[in-house]
C-alpha cells in the first residue's frame, strides 16, 4: 500500500512537467527561448523532479517561490500583455500544484534558505547564458520604472537582493505555521489513499 501511494503521489509531478513543456513549446514557437529561465518556468520543473525524486527541500523552495511568482506575474505579464495559456498554466497552475503537494510534504523553517540559494544560482545562470534584451530574473538591468531610484544597477541589485530574501523568509515562515513539520514524516504515511490525503487537512 505504501509503495504504491508513494508512486501515485510522485505522478502528480506530471502536472508541473507538463506546464514546463507547454512554455517550452510557447517559447519555441514565438521565439525568445530565454524565457524559459525565469523562476517561474524553471520552478515547475524543479517542483516535477522534487516530486519524481521524493526531495522535500527541491519541493519546499519550489513551492515558496511560487507565491511571489504569481504576483509579479499578475503585476507585469497578465496586465502589460496578451493572456497565454500556458503562462496562466505555468503560474496559476504551479502555484496549485504547489500548495495542494505541502499538504503532504509540510514545510519547515530552513526553507527560504533553499529557495534563497536557488534565487543566487539562477541570477548568476540567467546573466551569463540569456540575452540581457530579455532581462530574465532582472539579472541584466534595472527594472522598468526604477531607473530613477538607483544610480547603478548593483545598488538596485543588493536592494532588491535583500527584499527578496525577506520575502522568501516571510512566505516560508508563514507556510509553516500552516503546514510545519511533523516528526517521522513520510511522504507515503497514513493509511488514506492520495485523493483523500490531498482533499483533507491534516491536523498538527
Amino acid at each position: 500500500m505504501s509503495g504504491q501511494l508513494n508512486t501515485r503521489f510522485r505522478l502528480i509531478g506530471l502536472l508541473p512537467l507538463t506546464f514546463f513543456l507547454a512554455q517550452t513549446v510557447h517559447y519555441w514557437r514565438v521565439g525568445g527561448m530565454g524565457n524559459l529561465f525565469w523562476m517561474c518556468n524553471i520552478g515547475n520543473l524543479l517542483l516535477a523532479l522534487g516530486l519524481f525524486l521524493n526531495h522535500r527541500e527541491l519541493i519546499r523552495a519550489t513551492a515558496i517561490w511560487t507565491i511571489p511568482g504569481l504576483a509579479i506575474w499578475i503585476r507585469y505579464v497578465l496586465f502589460e500583455y496578451d493572456f497565454v495559456v500556458s503562462s496562466a498554466l505555468a503560474h496559476v497552475g504551479g502555484i496549485i500544484v504547489a500548495l495542494i503537494v505541502l499538504r503532504r510534504v509540510r514545510m519547515d523553517r530552513i526553507a527560504w534558505v533553499y529557495a534563497f540559494v536557488w534565487y543566487l544560482f539562477m541570477q548568476i545562470v540567467s546573466r551569463l547564458v540569456t540575452p540581457p534584451v530579455l532581462n530574465v530574473n532582472v539579472a541584466h538591468r534595472i527594472q522598468t520604472g526604477w531607473e530613477n531610484a538607483f544610480s547603478s544597477y548593483w545598488k538596485f541589485w543588493i536592494v532588491m537582493t535583500a527584499l527578496v530574501a525577506l520575502c522568501l523568509w516571510a512566505i516560508g515562515r508563514a507556510l509553516s505555521w500552516v503546514w510545519p513539520t511533523l516528526n517521522n514524516e513520510s511522504l507515503v504515511a497514513g493509511s488514506a489513499d492520495v485523493p483523500s490525503a490531498l482533499s483533507a487537512p491534516r491536523e498538527n
